[in-house]
């Protein structure tokens, strides 16, 4: 859940402030580290009025990771969607895919964090409906990548992928501003980076 204000957007409602201080506090000092009384104090609520909204913090927490799966699931399946009506090369589909990841790992770290840490807190059906999305997330870049690099195995190619989200998902151990340079240079960084693990992952290192 990204915390960025585009000009223009509806301000956030009260659920979406709850869903992200929750995701801010529990971040920072771990899910059993943060009290109901204290996510409520952080948007001007008592601790008990959180519960017109949600049934307790395991319910946040389910919403956080679910809801950030799906999101970055449609995100994907849209930007490639897209790319297609707009008779994008495989290159440039790829490039969407990319900066739509890079959106995500700038704007939503706390996300990334809650995610490393605390999936396995999830009940279990919601825990396998992340890792459901996940794959099919997985699978939209595996076919953005084999259209680029046509040499690379279905094998290497999700190898590729969950290597580079790996890169692309280290943002939350850059910590503070002045560990990043500002959000465009910073992006445009990840992006190289991104795109030079893919070509050396491809035979030859060679696009189609």
């Amino acid at each position: 859940m990204s915390n960025r204000t585009a000009a223009g957007t509806a301000a956030p409602s009260r659920r979406e402030q709850i869903l992200g201080e929750a995701a801010r506090l529990f971040a920072e000092r771990g899910f059993h580290g943060v009290g109901v009384d204290e996510i409520g104090a952080a948007v001007g609520i008592s601790g008990p009025g959180l519960y017109r909204h949600f049934a307790g913090k395991d319910a946040m927490l389910a919403e956080l990771l679910v809801g950030i799966s799906e999101r970055l699931h449609e995100g994907g399946r849209r930007r490639a969607e897209e790319s297609l009506a707009a008779g994008l090369g495989p290159e440039e589909a790829l490039d969407a895919l990319i900066e739509g990841h890079i959106d995500f790992a700038l704007d939503d770290r706390e996300l990334i964090t809650l995610h490393d840490r605390e999936l396995d807190r999830l009940p279990e059906a919601d825990r396998k409906k992340v890792r459901k999305l996940q794959r099919q997330y997985v699978e939209l870049w595996v076919s953005a990548l084999r259209a680029v690099y046509t040499d690379l195995t279905e094998l290497e190619a999700r190898v590729a992928v969950h290597t580079v989200f790996g890169l692309l998902n280290s943002t939350p151990h850059l910590s503070g501003s002045s560990s990043m340079p500002d959000r465009e240079t910073t992006a445009a960084l990840l992006h190289r980076l991104a795109r030079g693990a893919f070509s050396a992952a491809a035979p030859r290192g060679l696009a189609r």
